[in-house]
């Protein structure tokens, strides 16, 4: 059958990730010449078909764009919001690409999150084989021994299944205005939903403030909260080199 099929394109015009344009595909959210597609295996051609999402026309993206921002608190990483909540989109002013966030941060943690509208990366970043280093600084009520910390980095059984192994430093003590915090850094190469904030509470000591620090070798601690900033190519190509270390994986 002639085309291309419906999630690569929307996946190459900078949409979704394939995985969630599979998903837009079957909630019928994808029209192809004013019928709505729900087939996983449809085909179409985007230089003669009219694809839209949402009723908005799907254009190929004409260039790669790759942003790194630093979340602040009180935003939900996604488009759109059915709640109306701020979104990490409102804060990316003069941003004319129809770009997506990569993966998530909860509403109520902060950090680095990367936006794309290459959809291939996004594909690879987000796939679970590859395991990725996400690192994150977690700020905690207590201070945990060294029986919580092995046992953070052996893994934590959360819904039945133990978290992968991770690498857990105790980075700092004394935080908080009692001085009975401290601050773990945790690098995980899986992302299970709010995975850090279940396994410290697992351990005994629930997260109080959560930030993301590096996304594999990407990392900015001067770019301020709110802020945002467009990778450099030496960037991308790292964190390409970096996926290409943990599989076989043909990026373009």
């Amino acid at each position: 059958m002639p085309g291309i099929r419906l999630q690569k394109i929307l996946s190459s015009a900078g949409v979704a990730s394939r995985r969630a344009a599979e998903r837009l595909i079957v909630e019928g959210r994808v029209t192809v010449n004013g019928e709505a597609i729900r087939e996983l295996g449809t085909r179409a051609d985007p230089a003669t078909d009219d694809i839209r999402v949402d009723g908005r026309r799907v254009r190929i993206a004409e260039r790669r764009r790759y942003y790194l921002l630093n979340k602040p608190r009180g935003y939900v990483t996604t488009r759109a919001d059915p709640e109306h909540r701020p979104t990490v989109l409102d804060l990316l002013k003069g941003v004319r690409e129809y770009v997506y966030p990569v993966g998530r941060l909860d509403y109520d943690s902060e950090g680095l999150l990367l936006l794309t509208n290459d959809g291939e990366l996004a594909a690879h970043l987000m796939h679970p084989r590859h395991g990725l280093e996400r690192v994150y600084e977690a700020r905690v009520r207590g201070v945990p021994g060294l029986s919580a910390l092995r046992h953070l980095a052996r893994g934590v059984l959360l819904d039945g299944r133990r978290t992968r192994p991770a690498e857990v430093t105790l980075a700092e003590t004394g935080r908080g205005q009692r001085g009975d915090q401290a601050i773990v850094r945790i690098t995980l190469r899986e992302g299970r939903t709010r995975q850090v904030r279940r396994m410290c509470e697992a351990v005994g000591h629930p997260v109080v403030r959560l930030k993301r620090v590096r996304i594999g070798p990407i990392s900015d601690p001067r770019l301020p909260p709110g802020a945002f900033r467009e990778l450099t190519a030496d960037e991308v190509r790292r964190l390409k080199a970096a996926l290409l270390a943990t599989d076989e994986v043909q990026l373009a």
